[in-house]
């Protein structure tokens, strides 16, 4: 009866150790889509960030006549621009040097008024600046790009809002800007709150396929939230064959104890 008791105890426990364990599939990027990973090839691909209500834009006017770049770019337009490419400039201080897509989808430049860029990539919406002041100053070129885009990150001791440093940045380095993912976070169950033209929405993906590349999730997108979940195995700690033979084996003597304590 004894040896039976502890034949099962053992059995019992050796399974519970071994389930508990992290292993490489769980952890690892890049790999193929099988063994659970999904494919994403065909799924939505990368699209360029389309212009919304209520986003930030650095605007810059270039022409052959200094007093009318003076109309447009407002005191300290150069200086700024220089601090925009260096990444050196506050916020705050851009504010005073940015405009913002109103909620009837356009942005007001001094004499132009209105021009429609709700909807349109940061390419389109040079483009419309340069024709809407043509009328204007026939030669000219226009420097527009976003600012104020930040993402957030919420979960596994990495919480935190960040700002893009670039154009564009994919999901690998936006964890890499966190100090990457622990061992015990749930790659496989990534979910993204992202804001689209329909609404929020909540979606999830597999961080582990190399098929993410070909993905809607691979770059990020402005005001996104990742939301990171602890993997079942983080509630016993085991993280390692060596780690999980000593519990088992701490484990099993502690069963014995307390087996020929009350047996």
């Amino acid at each position: 009866m004894r040896s039976q008791f502890i034949k099962i105890l053992f059995a019992l426990i050796l399974v519970l150790q071994f389930t508990s364990c992290v292993t490489t599939h769980q952890t690892n990027y890049m790999q193929p889509a099988k063994n659970f990973i999904p494919a994403y090839k065909d799924s939505i691909s990368y699209q360029e960030y389309r212009l919304r209500k209520g986003d930030k834009l650095f605007i810059q006017v270039y022409s052959i006549d200094d007093k009318t770049n003076a109309i447009f770019n407002v005191s300290g337009g150069q200086g700024m621009q220089m601090q925009v490419m260096s990444g050196s400039s506050s916020l705050d201080n851009l504010d005073l040097y940015t405009y913002m897509v109103q909620p009837n989808g356009c942005v007001q430049l001094p004499i132009i008024g209105d021009v429609k860029v709700l909807g349109k990539t940061i390419r389109e919406a040079k483009h419309q600046l340069e024709e809407s002041i043509q009328p204007l100053l026939k030669l000219n070129s226009v420097d527009v790009r976003m600012v104020g885009r930040s993402f957030s990150i919420i979960g596994s001791g990495k919480s935190g809002r960040f700002q893009f440093p670039r154009e564009k940045v994919n999901i690998y380095q936006a964890l890499a800007m966190t100090g990457d993912l622990g061992t015990f976070a749930d790659r496989s169950k990534i979910r993204i709150l992202r804001e689209t033209e329909s609404g929020t929405k909540i979606k999830t993906f597999d961080l582990r396929s190399i098929d993410i590349m070909q993905s809607e999730f691979y770059y990020l997108e402005p005001n996104d939230v990742i939301f990171i979940q602890p993997l079942k195995q983080q509630f016993f700690g085991v993280s390692s064959f060596w780690a999980a033979a000593s519990t088992f084996t701490t484990t099993y003597a502690l069963c014995i104890i307390i087996y020929k304590s009350f047996f």
